[in-house]
Formats: structure tokens, C-alpha cells, sequence
């Protein structure tokens, strides 16, 4: 009887303990669904963006096409759920959409045109949003490698093959806070 108590018990939590790493798991695709979202989002409004700038700014095609290159590295590591890749791609995109922002300041009919601001406050929103979404994903994979670690729970990990996720890292000068709109005020 006290055997079978035992047994009771071990299953019980062996049970509790793989429902809870399941969720965790889940809760960090979900996270990454949603930062997938955002970078979709942008992917889309990206093109429209240097559309517009191309009617304006012709003789800076090198910084059009930096942009245009780094999205699609972006929509590559995005689609391809290659984490670390998207954290290079991400540093790429962010500075040609820096120094396209920053060239912008030469081009008065540029800035003052309805679709370019529009565009420009839409990504600058996307960009805060990614921000905000990346941290839920970074602490999604926290909490997901901690439990995955943690004894005992490393036992049922283990025994089910439960795998630890990265962090979607940038690099130092994109952990500044960054606001586009700042580039047009002056």
C-alpha cells in the first residue's frame, strides 16, 4: 500500500511537472509568434517606405538598397527561426533605417510629405512594439531554460527531451533607446 502511495505520488508529479514545462514551451513560440507578427508587420511597410524616398532622394540609392538588403536578411533569419541571425539582421536594418532617417533631414519636401510621415510613425511603432515583445520572448526563454534546469524538474526535461531556447540578443548600441521621430525635430 505505502508502495503504491509512493508510485501515486512520483506519477503525480511527473505528470504536474511535464504539463507546466509543455506550457512554458509553448509560451516561448508563442512569444516568438508574436515579435514574428511584428517583424512581418514591418517587412511589409518597409517597401512602401523606400518607395516613397526613392521619389525624393535619388542620388542615395547605396542606402536605399542597404535597407532593402537588411529586410531581407531579416525576413530570412525570421522565417527560418534562426534567432541569432535575426539579431545580426536586426542591427543591419536598424542602422540603414538610421541613416536613411538621417539623410532624410536634406530632402524638406521629404519630411513634409503626408505618406513618408505616416510611414515613418508606423515603424517607429512597429519598432517600440518588437522591443516590447522581445523582452516577453527573452523572458519566456528565461523562465523556459531555468525550469529545464532546475532539479528535479531536469529529470522530466530530460526524460522528454525538453530543449533549452536562445535569447534573441542585439548588439550593445541597439539597447539604447532609440526614437526616429527625434531625427526630424530641429
Amino acid at each position: 500500500m505505502i508502495t503504491l502511495v509512493i508510485l501515486a505520488i512520483v506519477a503525480i508529479y511527473f505528470v504536474i511537472t511535464y504539463n507546466g514545462l509543455v506550457n512554458i514551451k509553448h509560451n516561448v513560440e508563442k512569444a516568438w509568434a508574436n515579435i514574428d507578427v511584428l517583424l512581418k508587420q514591418r517587412h511589409d511597410e518597409l517597401p512602401k517606405l523606400v518607395d516613397t524616398c526613392k521619389q525624393y532622394m535619388k542620388f542615395e540609392q547605396e542606402t536605399l538598397e542597404k535597407v532593402i538588403q537588411a529586410r531581407s536578411r531579416v525576413s530570412d533569419a525570421r522565417e527560418s527561426h534562426n534567432v541569432a541571425a535575426l539579431g545580426v539582421a536586426e542591427n543591419a536594418l536598424r542602422s540603414g533605417l538610421g541613416q536613411l532617417f538621417a539623410l532624410a533631414e536634406s530632402y524638406p519636401e521629404l519630411k513634409a510629405n503626408e505618406q513618408f510621415l505616416h510611414l515613418q510613425s508606423r515603424i517607429s511603432g512597429l519598432e517600440n512594439a518588437i522591443a516590447d515583445r522581445r523582452e516577453f520572448y527573452n523572458d519566456s526563454v528565461n523562465i523556459n531554460n531555468v525550469r529545464i534546469e532546475q532539479f528535479p524538474d531536469l529529470i522530466v526535461a530530460k526524460l522528454f527531451n525538453f530543449k533549452a531556447a536562445e535569447l534573441l540578443r542585439f548588439a550593445s548600441e541597439e539597447l539604447k533607446d532609440v526614437d526616429i521621430s527625434q531625427r526630424f525635430n530641429g
